[in-house]
């Protein structure tokens, strides 16, 4: 039985929910492979996303980038961790080499740990990234100036290019600093339009527009109380926020997987970021995006999302204020967007199952 351990960033849901749907279609190609989760996301999340059984083994092997908000970067406090956890690089690689050697994977898939790329090239085992960003990049953006940056940015570069293989999906940033990034397309889970059925559910006519509201898993200070209530809308968003009001439900508390409510929905609230995105261009739901101006993988989303879907932006101050009647109106006066096809998922599958 071929042994797969895929190592998961946890900052925010994004890294699980774009390796999952490589994951489950190379589970139906090979189906007695082993599997194990290396990350710190909840195992209920995990357990939506990847199909059959599989182990969790709990660790942060990257912790991504310290957040103000869902929005906003805590640089300062980034910086810091960054530079104290190059201070104890080597360290930090001989442990992770020690436990890959423990846990005896036939392969390893990081989405997008460079310290699991390093442990497994320690270890002699097999490593293939999968990511549309590299944490390397996203460093150099925020932090190339700072005097310990060019230490850091050599370790993080060198785990990379430790990877056997790097499968580069769309839409990304250009991994220009990796040699020869294999293009893998888009990868995204297709849902299920159970329009319909949600609606008798929540007990609303079928007049009423379905909206989805979620930040990708990380926390954002938002008081929903806020919003004025649009007679037309049901609004389904995240548990954390959810407030008393009887046009709110949280995607939690519905019977159904979140993609099947995205699906099912008339419109998507989101930041930019790539399963929000990708979910929503391959389920043909438009989207209003609030961008976060400083966050170097986002123009290369929203240029793609323009492009191949039904997107509009709108500003923090109105998510705030919940004045969203007229972008909304805007949204869906627009073309009905034609659906993507995510032809990544099978393409990564199959390069992956080559190697089992």
């Amino acid at each position: 039985m071929p042994h797969l351990l895929v190592a998961l960033s946890a900052h925010g849901f994004g890294h699980a929910a774009q390796s999952a749907p490589v994951i489950n279609a190379l589970r139906r190609k090979i189906p007695d492979i082993r599997l194990s989760l290396r990350t710190d996301l909840p195992a209920s999340f995990l357990a939506s996303r990847f199909d059959g059984e599989f182990d969790v083994v709990p660790g942060a092997d990257d912790f991504g980038m310290a957040m103000r908000s869902a929005l906003a970067v805590d640089r300062e406090q980034t910086a810091r961790r960054y530079a104290v956890f190059h201070d104890q690089w080597d360290k930090h690689v001989a442990a992770q080499s020690a436990a890959l050697v423990r846990l005896k994977p036939d392969l390893v898939v990081s989405n997008i740990s460079y310290l699991t790329l390093a442990g497994a090239r320690a270890a002699r085992i097999p490593a293939v990234a999968l990511c549309s960003f590299t944490w390397a990049q996203i460093y150099a953006h925020f932090f190339s100036a700072r005097p310990e940056a060019r230490r850091v940015l050599e370790q993080m570069r060198a785990a990379y290019l430790g990877a056997e293989q790097v499968l580069a999906l769309e839409p990304g940033m250009p991994l220009d600093d990796l040699p020869q990034p294999r293009p893998m397309g888009v990868v995204a889970r297709l849902g299920r339009h159970q329009a319909a059925l949600l609606r008798a559910r929540l007990g609303i006519s079928e007049r009423t527009r379905l909206v989805t509201f979620s930040l990708g898993g990380i926390d954002h200070p938002l008081d929903l109380m806020r919003w004025p209530h649009l007679a037309d809308v049901h609004w389904l968003v995240p548990k954390a926020i959810l407030p008393s009001r009887p046009d709110m439900t949280a995607h939690e508390d519905l019977p159904f997987h979140f993609t099947d409510l995205l699906a099912s929905s008339d419109a998507l609230i989101a930041k930019p970021g790539y399963g929000n995105f990708t979910e929503a261009a391959c389920n043909g739901v438009r989207v209003l995006y609030v961008p976060r101006g400083d966050w170097p993988e986002e123009p290369y989303l929203v240029d793609w999302m323009h492009r191949h879907a039904c997107a509009r932006s709108v500003s923090a101050e109105t998510l705030i204020s919940g004045d969203l009647r007229s972008p909304l109106e805007a949204l869906w006066g627009m073309p009905p967007p034609v659906k993507v096809f995510p032809e990544g998922t099978s393409a990564a599958s199959r390069l992956l199952a080559a190697y089992l």
